[in-house]
């Protein structure tokens, strides 16, 4: 299991702040992973976790979309930060 957190607009949109989800055996990064999330869900979720800019945390560390992901991780997506 991975427990998967959704932080600020992310959170609204997805409806949930966080979800445990099982790793399936064919997602090792985390490109594979938010490819396996989208294609089970609508479109929201696709337009969300695959939009430009969407920054990831693996085990509270900023990582690129090409990270390993293993079992007992935790998976954070937050938006792009904006700023003035």
């Amino acid at each position: 299991m991975i427990t998967l957190v959704y932080f600020a607009s992310f959170r609204e949109k997805l409806g949930q702040d966080r979800e445990q989800v099982t790793l399936p055996e064919t997602v090792s990064n985390v490109s594979e992973l938010t490819a396996h999330l989208v294609a089970d869900r609508d479109a929201v979720w696709a337009d969300t976790l695959q939009a430009a800019n969407v920054l990831v945390a693996v085990n509270q560390e900023m990582v690129e979309a090409d990270h390993p992901v293993v079992d007992g991780d935790e998976v954070a997506f937050f938006p792009p930060v904006t700023g003035g």
